[in-house]
């Protein structure tokens, strides 16, 4: 599928609201961006809506638009004119799209303030989200274990939620349920531990789906850098080099080996 004025927005909003996944998708066989950048576009869409107004009601409003949205891709039917829900209706299989409603009902977390009464919450809250991201992009590229890329979707969505910590709470908000040094380690570790896992079936992801799994470029060095020295999640200081950023993701898109 070339890429038509609708596709080169959604990229350019990938780009500007989402820059770790671009040069994911960026490092990523030519074939395989319009998926992907469409499938990217609509999670930054969907991740700004909760935010996009003080009103609770206005943030309701526009997460339940692409809920809706997914409601109309699922049924077969026409879909709503958006230079993201037209490209992502065109790109995603019909039966994927019963995981947008489930990843909207969890960013409703965003529009309130009470935090999560537990960590099987907060995990409940990474599966939708990125989980669920994860699996779909996977499998509009190619066959893929659905558990496989669940749980590396999930460890790639924790990596990214514990460098987002800072931001939350200037925001006011209680992003986790325990912010003890000990349990944001063990928290970390057991991404890690999801993140192994999904690693040694690598053989149940299939080399066309393969390149939806280089969002996890970085993943693995900030849940051990969280693991190792928790205190870096409230200095805001996970995360790898410039350089070594690059190397990571090279290497990751040369050997297959996410």
């Amino acid at each position: 599928m070339q890429f038509d004025d609708d596709l080169i927005a959604c990229a350019d909003l990938v780009h500007k609201g989402d820059p770790d996944r671009f040069r994911a998708v960026m490092a990523a066989p030519v074939t395989a961006r319009p998926a992907l950048f469409a499938l990217y576009a609509f999670n930054v869409e969907l991740s700004r809506a909760p935010w996009a107004s003080a009103e609770t009601m206005i943030a309701e409003m526009r997460v339940q638009w692409w809920r809706d949205v997914g409601a109309e891709i699922a049924s077969g039917g026409p879909v709503r004119r958006h230079f993201v829900a037209t490209p992502l209706a065109r790109l995603l299989p019909a039966h994927l799209s019963v995981s947008i409603d489930a990843m909207a009902e969890a960013r409703r977390w965003d529009i309130y303030r009470e935090p999560f009464a537990d960590e099987a919450e907060l995990d409940s809250y990474l599966e939708a989200t990125g989980g669920a991201l994860t699996w779909m992009a996977a499998s509009m590229l190619g066959a893929a274990d659905e558990a496989v890329a669940r749980d590396f979707g999930y460890a790639v969505a924790l990596s990214k939620y514990l460098q987002a910590i800072p931001e939350l709470e200037a925001q006011h908000r209680l992003p986790l349920p325990d912010g003890r040094k000990d349990a944001v380690s063990a928290l970390a570790r057991k991404g890690l531990k999801r993140l192994e896992h999904a690693q040694s079936r690598r053989h149940l992801i299939t080399k066309q789906s393969a390149p939806a799994m280089l969002v996890g470029w970085q993943a693995g060095a900030v849940l051990k850098q969280a693991a190792n020295s928790p205190e870096r999640v409230a200095e805001g200081t996970l995360g790898v080099g410039e350089f070594r950023a690059r190397c990571l993701l090279a290497w990751k898109a040369a050997t297959g080996r996410w």
